[in-house]
């Protein structure tokens, strides 16, 4: 029979698959000997089973008793005695962190009769009835879908015994009028009630957005952990505290955390009281303040990172209650990274695996340029760095529809909870009046790479009335503000932002040694170039990107299009081209475009010196350089109407309609273009032959767009090659593999190609059957929704399907031609995933935008790391 349950002396984070993330290290910090709460968790086989068939596998009932004896036996009380009652918490913990977006239900098994016990045993009888109360709110809302708002705000803190004996039994009526059943007087129903919840939550709206938001495949399921609770709402000698063994938001070490005392631990997580540093902790409790740095330095020598810890203190009783490798800023995960190497915990390899290109990118945004002397109007906890400016917005729903309009937006809130997830998404930045570092907001923001400020206690806000209030200021709704979560500051309408320190360092006007953060940046993207097989190239058309791409660390251009020389005043001159009703009208045209190509190639060559410069020759159809067909029509319309010749316009608009293609994609363009317009893809070649002429150590490779058979490459390399020779130029001449019968036919096109160049852009299209401009608002969303997508496919490259014709194209095109020179240059290029793709199917190198070639070299080495065996987790 499958093991359903297991003690947490039997299992270890090693078995994360199956007892989730929280379960796994529960059993871990009982191995290494830390005061952990007896407990057993549940695994994740019986979550999937439940939600496959709808009820909880044959014999789990069975295995729960079975445990639930021998933690009976450990704590040494009896859940439903009602003398002396044990009590539990259910928690989910799935293998990946998704913090508050599963269930938690506390104080399990208190009853009408057993809460007399409970106050008797701890002789203290408000103590009893905040625990009873705090059940029964979260059984309702958690595991019977009680609205949250059903429950009656109150401040527990100011209550007494009474206060809170009332409470509860208002609770319970509320509990009845919306399930219609009395709430549930035995224990073991409630403790199975609250395990299908958790089950349940695996598939919760919020859960399934976070999963999607954070790429977590959907069929995981999460782990159940029953513990024995510990309480830290017993008075002032007891409270609860989140704690991390370095600052999450800048790597900084030190005792980062808060502490609130007589509180139970989801007071802290969901911020609806504000807590106090945990440096506090030491005046209040010294001895279970230096125990807790004791264990916290235990936890982070053992896991080797940074670690997310939670803790209860009853009566002067220190309790581990969870721990976790902590969710990081960007910047935090280069300063940590660096920082083990320095201590000797790990090595530079390891280093690499701890950060990730997607991180790299995020510190590359924008920084608020605070010159002007902009309004500060509040100063909160600086939660999750970054610079956001947008309107504000108090509903999560709000903010979303008008995020999807294109309005950027700040959620402003008193605090989060996890159905304002679609908000959070959406928004630029998130701002809070209440909650810590450890808050839901706190920690949600800081794993989506949100600029985030919190408990910005200044701020009253009034989500009913849409706007808060602050020093004399009233903001509402759609009124601008920026917030500073590297600061904690929030500022009046829209402070202007500056390139952030790593742009600067990359753009060489900051030393590599300015900050921690720069230093780290510059360590690990200089281990990762020594350890990385991919070359990076950029796309760049003009001598200023490639200038730009040098110094960001570009090893070439993998994509120069030629189709943007001809826009702007040149648009005129490719006029004369399509108008060109003789070979002498169409050789004059040419003519006119020859010395300004070559001006444009040569600029290029000379800030590429010593690198390969891969041009494009033309692809888009030449109608794409002419007015728009409804734009001619009305200019000739009203020329017309006023008795005037049309003229050029006349011309330009039979030009239109003579070239106009159903499907331009598939129409005249690439390859087809310069075979049926003599002389076009001549006159780019000699352009960049004798621009190549001009520049000691230009290296040209010619590539030819849309080719799907051989012979459309044969045709064009033939006059290449002539021109090349009567000019003396060495340069190499491929193509790009866009068309899926390229992929497919890759050994008969290698014998012609120096090189093939991925076009993963086209080639997505192409083999999906889709316009990425037309698809994105029509049934994107739908497709997200629904699974198809895990994301979208113009994101992140598909393995399944466009990676299968990639590894097709590369098998056989390098069986045909050993040498081929194998790159890719669509937007997949610069995007992390792809690139450990890429790597993985053999490619030699990427090409992408310059301001991603950073985020492609780092991504490249954590590739050879991983290729020469390092253990990545």
């Amino acid at each position: 029979m499958t093991k359903y349950v297991y003690d947490f002396a039997e299992g270890g984070r090693e078995l994360k698959d199956l007892l989730g993330g929280k379960g796994g290290n529960l059993a871990e910090m009982a191995g290494l000997g830390l005061p952990v709460p007896p407990g057993f968790t549940i695994t994740t086989d019986a979550c999937r089973a439940f939600l496959r068939t709808g009820h909880e596998p044959y014999g789990l009932g069975d295995e729960v008793s079975l445990h639930l004896e021998r933690l009976e036996r450990q704590a040494g009380r009896r859940l439903g005695d009602p003398a002396d009652p044990l009590l539990v918490s259910v928690r989910s913990g799935a293998k990946f962190s998704m913090p508050g977006m599963m269930e938690t239900v506390l104080n399990v098994g208190l009853t009408d009769a057993t809460v007399a016990g409970l106050a008797a045993r701890a002789d203290d009888e408000r103590f009893a009835w905040d625990c009873y109360r705090r059940l029964v709110q979260m059984f309702g809302r958690t595991v019977r879908g009680v609205p949250a708002e059903a429950f009656r705000d109150v401040d527990d803190a100011a209550l007494d015994a009474a206060g809170l004996r009332s409470l509860t039994t208002e609770y319970q009526r509320v509990f009845r009028d919306h399930t219609g059943e009395d709430f549930p007087q035995d224990p073991r129903e409630q403790l199975d009630q609250a395990v299908r919840a958790v089950f349940g939550s695996w598939n919760a709206e919020r859960a399934v957005l976070y999963r999607r938001q954070e790429r977590i495949p959907a069929g995981l399921g999460t782990a159940v952990n029953v513990v024995a609770m510990v309480f830290g709402n017993r008075g002032a000698d007891s409270g609860t505290g989140v704690a991390f063994t370095r600052d999450p938001a800048t790597g900084a070490p030190g005792v980062y955390g808060d502490y609130l005392a007589n509180a139970q631990g989801e007071d802290v997580v969901a911020g609806i009281r504000n807590t106090v540093p945990l440096q506090e902790l030491e005046h209040l409790d010294k001895a279970s303040y230096d125990e807790l740095l004791a264990h916290m330095a235990t936890l982070e020598r053992h896991y080797q990172d940074l670690c997310d810890i939670e803790f209860t203190i009853e009566r002067g009783k220190l309790w581990m209650l969870q721990t976790r490798v902590g969710k990081r800023t960007a910047a935090a995960a280069f300063v940590i990274a660096a920082q083990l190497v320095d201590e000797g915990m790990i090595d530079l390899d390891e280093a690499l695996t701890r950060v990730s290109g997607d991180q790299l990118a995020r510190l590359m945004f924008p920084a608020f340029d605070l010159s002007g002397g902009p309004t500060r109007i509040a100063h909160g906890v600086a939660a999750s760095p970054g610079a956001a400016v947008g309107a504000a917005v108090f509903d999560a729903h709000r903010a979303a529809e008008l995020a999807a309009t294109g309005t950027p937006v700040i959620l402003v809130r008193r605090e989060t909870n996890p159905d304002d997830l679609p908000g959070m998404i959406a928004a630029r930045g998130i701002l809070t009046s209440r909650g810590g570092k450890t808050s839901h907001a706190a920690v949600v923001a800081r794993g989506m790479g949100k600029t985030c400020v919190c408990g910005a206690e200044a701020l009253e806000v009034d989500v009913h009335k849409g706007q808060f209030t602050v020093d004399g200021h009233v903001v509402s709704e759609g009124d601008v503000v920026s917030i500073d979560g590297t600061s904690g500051s929030v500022y009046l309408g829209e402070v202007p932002v500056q390139p952030s320190p790593v742009v600067r360092y990359f753009e060489g006007t900051l030393s590599p040694h300015a900050d921690p953060l720069v230093r780290a940046v510059d360590r690990l993207l200089t281990h990762a170039d020594k350890r990385r097989r991919l070359a990076v190239r950029a796309n760049a058309d003009t001598p200023e990107d490639a200038a730009r791409a040098r110094r960001f660390g570009a090893q070439g251009i993998g994509l120069c299009r030629t189709e943007h020389m001809f826009l702007g005043e040149r648009r005129t001159l490719v006029e004369r081209l399509i108008l060109a009703r003789t070979d002498a009208d169409r050789d004059a045209a040419l003519a006119a475009l020859l010395p300004l190509q070559r001006a444009d190639f040569t600029g290029l060559f000379h800030e590429m010196a010593g690198l390969p410069v891969t041009v494009r020759l033309i692809d888009p159809p030449l109608h794409e350089f002419l007015p728009p067909l409804e734009e001619l029509a009305v200019r000739v319309a009203r020329a017309e109407e006023r008795g005037q010749d049309p003229g050029h316009d006349r011309e330009l608009l039979d030009a239109v309609h003579r070239m106009h293609e159903e499907n331009p994609m598939l129409g005249l363009r690439g390859v087809r273009l310069g075979l049926v317009i003599p002389g076009l893809f001549a006159m780019q070649v000699r352009a960049i032959a004798e621009a190549a002429a001009q520049v000691p150590g230009a290296q040209a490779e010619i590539m030819v767009p849309l080719v799907g058979a051989v012979q459309e490459l044969e045709a064009v390399r033939e006059e290449a090659q002539r021109l090349l020779r009567e000019l003396g130029v060495d340069a190499r001449i491929g193509t790009m593999i866009e068309v899926p019968r390229a992929a497919l036919t890759a050994g008969e096109i290698a014998r012609a190609a120096d090189f093939f160049s991925f076009g993963t852009n086209d080639l997505t299209q192409m083999g999906w059957g889709f316009s990425r401009d037309d698809v994105e608002g029509a049934f994107f969303t739908r497709y997200l929704e629904l699974g198809i997508f895990g994301v979208s496919p113009f994101e992140s490259i598909d393995r399944d399907g466009v990676g299968r014709l990639i590894r097709i194209a590369v098998a056989e095109g390098r069986a045909a031609r050993p040498d081929l020179h194998i790159g890719v240059c669509g937007e997949h290029g610069g995007d992390p995933e792809s690139i450990r793709f890429f790597h993985d199917a053999g490619l030699d190198y990427v090409s992408c935008s310059p301001f991603r070639v950073p985020v492609a070299r780092l991504e490249a080495g954590r590739c050879g790391v991983t290729a020469a065996g390092s253990d990545t987790r």
